[in-house]
């Protein structure tokens, strides 16, 4: 696999893990969808700067999306990234929900 391949497995997969579609993605980073799915698709190649626009939009570090995820250390590493993320998400919700229900009353 070279390295665009494993950048593109890699955005598709992290992209998924956090729950971003590809218009999400899109809007997140300031383009269109049809940009996204051609960058998924092999069709175009981004620059850097997009690159890193991609990564905070998916709140990871860009050197993540270009690396090799063979090796399971790196699995383990991204599942924790992956139940802290999906933790605080449900946390969020769950204040959030409090505070609505606080404030009707």
């Amino acid at each position: 696999m070279d390295l665009q391949d494993i950048f593109i497995s890699n955005l598709k997969q992290l992209r998924k893990e956090r729950h971003v579609t590809q218009e999400k993605l899109a809007e997140l980073c300031g383009t269109d969808t049809a940009y996204i799915g051609q960058i998924e698709t092999k069709k175009r190649l981004p620059s850097l700067s997009f690159i890193e626009k991609i990564a905070t939009a998916i709140d990871i570090r860009a050197y993540l999306l270009f690396k090799d995820q063979a090796p399971e250390s790196s699995n383990t590493e991204l599942m924790l990234a992956d139940i802290k993320k999906d933790l605080q998400y449900i946390l969020d919700e769950q204040v959030m929900t409090a505070i609505r229900k606080n404030i009707s009353r």
